[in-house]
């Protein structure tokens, strides 16, 4: 069965997590993602722990080309003019500093798609700043939210701003390639996606809870300001239980399976207005009910009782529930170095264009004479010279 993007070329100049998370999903759907490196290092992603790039560099072809040379320059011109998108994540105004901005791209290729990420955006006071994750975590309200009452604000413990901004990065990849194609726009266009705007989006109705009552959210743990009970518990072999309970009909189960019926009819909990108010009670009242028991003792009364309970999971946890390993989480990827390299799978599940991983991270430069054959339709020797003069 073929995949939703075979034939779409992407000539993807990015670096680090956004960059490989954005090139990765497209890969897995089946464009000819072309990852363009810098000789002798390539992308940074390659110097963190090995299993990254393998990772996140699956399904893409690696060339090396220098870019500070005006050889190389004029290659990526070549390059772009056989492309659907060229996507950059350098300090904003690089590409236009090595002759390679959109208006100049445009000339050799007015259908190309051009997605520039960045830390703060291509306009804006902050346009120059660096703008590696942890910043935008930060300064997008995230790390001001994160934690508990009595904590110092917390980043993720990954980089969440970049992969939700490769996230957003492919989706609107997918609306300008329907624009450009399926309605007949027929020309290329500048995806400008900054970093702290896909985060600042995924973070609620702050802005409007500011402007129009003058609040701010407080951090709060794992507590929801919604809806209640709905925390994380220990329990008796010093393992964790999740709950939500967000419904009326659903906190009316768990009250029942952990045999405390009669905080249904009281009045500090009747409804889920009067339970957020009352948490700290409520929250009392279930960490000693589950905490009476063992994590398993706990799961079997909840799904009996059909409540929306769950363990904490660590990798070790994931790898072993068969539930997980009936929907083929994670695939054992054939690699060179390692022999095979444990990953996620390639989603979501499409049942006429379903997506793959076709190989793990390649080797830098890996495809460098393939791609510039097939694309460009340069000879061997031709390579060569281009190696000989540093271009490669």
């Amino acid at each position: 069965m073929s995949r939703p993007l075979e034939g779409v070329k992407i000539l993807d100049l990015t670096r680090l997590v956004s960059g490989g998370m954005y090139g990765m999903q497209l890969a897995d759907a089946g464009a000819d993602v072309v990852k363009v490196e810098a000789p002798g290092h390539g992308d940074t992603l390659r110097a963190w722990n090995p299993y990254w790039w393998k990772v996140y560099g699956r399904g893409k072809q690696s060339i090396t080309v220098n870019l500070a040379t005006s050889r190389g320059q004029d290659l990526i011109r070549k390059l772009a003019a056989e492309a659907d998108v060229l996507a950059e994540n350098f300090f904003v105004g690089k590409l236009e500093s090595w002759g390679l901005g959109p208006e100049d791209l445009w000339k050799v290729n007015p259908r190309l798609i051009v997605v520039r990420i960045s830390g703060w955006g291509q306009d804006g006071p902050y346009r120059d700043r660096p703008g590696f994750g942890t910043l935008v975590e930060a300064m997008s309200g995230f790390a001001d939210m994160n934690g508990f009452p009595d904590s110092p604000p917390l980043a993720p413990p990954q980089p969440l701003a970049d992969m939700t901004a490769a996230l957003q990065g492919v989706a609107s990849t997918m609306f300008a390639l329907y624009h450009r194609d399926a309605l007949g726009g027929g020309k290329g266009q500048v995806i400008d996606l900054a970093l702290y705007e896909p985060l600042f989006t995924m973070l609620g109705p702050q802005a409007a809870r500011y402007l129009i009552e003058g609040k701010k959210r407080p951090r709060l743990g794992n507590r929801s300001e919604n809806s209640a009970p709905r925390n994380i518990y220990p329990t008796s072999d010093g393992k964790w239980v999740a709950i939500s309970a967000s419904t009326q009909p659903m906190y009316e189960r768990l009250a029942c399976a952990l045999g405390r019926e009669d905080i249904i009819t009281d009045d500090r909990f009747k409804n889920n207005e009067t339970r957020v108010v009352n948490q700290e009670a409520l929250d009392k009242i279930v960490a000693d009910a589950i905490g009476r028991y063992s994590c398993d003792e706990n799961m079997d009364r909840f799904n009996a009782g059909g409540v929306t309970a769950s363990p904490v999971y660590d990798i070790e946890d994931i790898l072993s529930d068969p539930h997980f390993q009936a929907r083929n989480l994670v695939r054992h990827v054939p690699d060179a170095d390692f022999g095979a390299v444990p990953m996620q799978g390639a989603f979501p599940r499409m049942s006429e264009t379903p997506l793959d991983i076709a190989w793990t991270g390649p080797a830098l430069g890996e495809h460098t004479e393939k791609i510039l054959g097939e694309w460009l339709g340069m000879t061997p020797p031709e390579i060569e010279r281009l190696r000989n003069e540093e271009v490669l």
